[in-house]
């Protein structure tokens, strides 16, 4: 294949041309440069002769200004440099989480307010000086239930709550015990479902007062409503499942509680009390209590309830025992009048006998500012021969003390006891307490 020569020789023309006009051009632009610098240096002289003298310092003085901050900006961006090295790691250390895994979780869990369900905890304890001239008995200080009241809300209607105790016994050596742990379902103020361990609603006190002396106004509990672990009579926790609420009565103020649970054990009195686990029979323990506020008397509560449950001990037949109890309160701001009455029956199966033990107390108090009188006088009368509390046998007797409220937080008690008893001399004791919250 040929190729043309013609454009080839037409581009060489071309260049020719454009050539020759470079030529002829450059000779007027370097006579023009020539002739105009001197003008253009007569026009900067001029310009220089017409600043004012102090112009020049002035500008001289900006001059070393600048220069100053120069090296100013030049010191402060090495500092920086020498500061990164050591801030890099904690900034770096931090890793992201795959973007994967919030995706993972379930949708409802994205518009959760995980604030509602934090943990509230409330602190109370306190300590005791206590002595009496019972025998074997010494005055000793006495460190009181570290009782941690936790609460929170699962949700608008869930509430959970449970009471975690940390208490030393009579070998000085600290136990823990979750006295309370209680799920609540709200349906509104009629139906109320709660799981758990609870205390039983046996009376008054057993639910108006739990595992903190710095409530009571006294230094401990009335000796019909102590812990089992104390030696206590009553049922005073169960494992189960409770329903309360309010019953439509117009100013009367009526309220009802049902529940029903494991009950306590009656092996052995060596063996826990409360059947948090294992329950030893087959037999629930159920309890049904009604109570009324009325609105004209603000402070005032009557009612009752009763327990049902089947004692089953070693080597004995089983027991069956029911409990009345009936209280008429008044808990006022300045003045308290509490009063219960209970029944304790048990009837062994087959036996001929049934064994009642009758008990009850009575408590007075009145505020005066920061200080609070009280007399409470208790009685509770065991037969010798009852199959479950035989150690117990008669006691009664008065108790009077005072209550100062220190502070908002603080409470100091100081209380005497006298206490009857079937067999052996009376004992006096006197007590020092201080109560706490925190």
């Amino acid at each position: 294949m040929k190729y043309s020569t013609l454009p080839q020789i037409r581009a060489l023309f071309a260049m020719k041309f454009i050539g020759r006009m470079c030529g002829r051009l450059m000779l007027p632009l370097l006579l023009g440069m020539v002739i105009a610098t001197p003008l253009l240096r007569a026009q900067q002289i001029n310009a220089l002769s017409d600043l004012n003298p102090p112009t020049p310092q002035l500008l001289l003085q900006r001059i070393d200004q600048l220069d100053g901050e120069v090296k100013e900006l030049r010191a402060a961006l090495a500092k920086m440099a020498a500061e990164l090295p050591s801030q890099a790691p904690p900034q770096a250390a931090p890793l992201r989480q795959p973007e994967t895994e919030p995706q993972a979780q379930p949708a409802e869990s994205q518009g959760m307010d995980m604030n509602k369900t934090l943990l509230r905890i409330r602190g109370f304890s306190d300590v005791t000086l206590r002595g009496s001239d019972l025998k074997g008995d010494t005055t000793s200080f006495s460190l009181g239930q570290v009782d941690m009241f936790v609460t929170s809300d699962v949700s608008e209607r869930l509430k959970f709550l449970s009471e975690i105790v940390f208490e030393a016994g009579r070998d000085n050596s600290f136990g823990v015990d979750v006295e309370r742990l209680l799920l609540t379902y709200s349906y509104g103020d009629y139906l109320n479902v709660g799981v758990g361990r609870f205390h039983s609603a046996i009376g008054y006190y057993n639910t108006a007062y739990h595992h903190s002396t710095w409530f009571q106004t006294t230094t401990g509990r009335p000796f019909l409503f102590e812990f089992e672990d104390k030696g206590g009579i009553l049922p005073i926790h169960n494992v189960g499942a409770t329903v309360s609420g309010r019953i439509p009565s117009g100013t009367l103020g009526l309220h009802y509680i049902a529940e029903v649970g494991n009950g306590r054990t009656s092996r052995s009195p060596l063996v826990e009390a409360v059947q948090n686990v294992v329950d030893e029979n087959n037999h629930k323990a159920v309890n049904f209590a009604i109570f009324a506020r009325p609105e004209a008397i603000p402070g005032l509560q009557t009612g009752f309830s009763i327990y049902r449950d089947v004692l089953a001990p070693e080597n004995s037949p089983r027991i069956g025992e029911t409990i009345l109890a009936a209280h008429a309160i008044y808990a006022g701001l300045n003045f308290e009048w509490l009063n219960e009455a209970l029944l304790i029956r048990h009837a062994p199966r087959g036996a001929p006998r049934v064994f009642d033990t009758p008990g009850f107390y009575t408590q007075i108090s009145r505020r005066f500012g920061s200080y609070r009188p009280y007399v409470r006088y208790q009685y509770v009368n065991v037969s010798p021969n009852e199959p479950v509390f035989s150690d117990v046998g008669l006691r009664h007797g008065p108790s009077v003390g005072l209550r100062y409220d220190l502070s908002e937080f603080v409470a100091l008690k100081l209380q005497y006891d006298y206490t009857a008893l079937r067999v052996g001399q009376p004992i006096n004791a006197l007590a020092l307490q201080a109560g706490f919250t925190f």
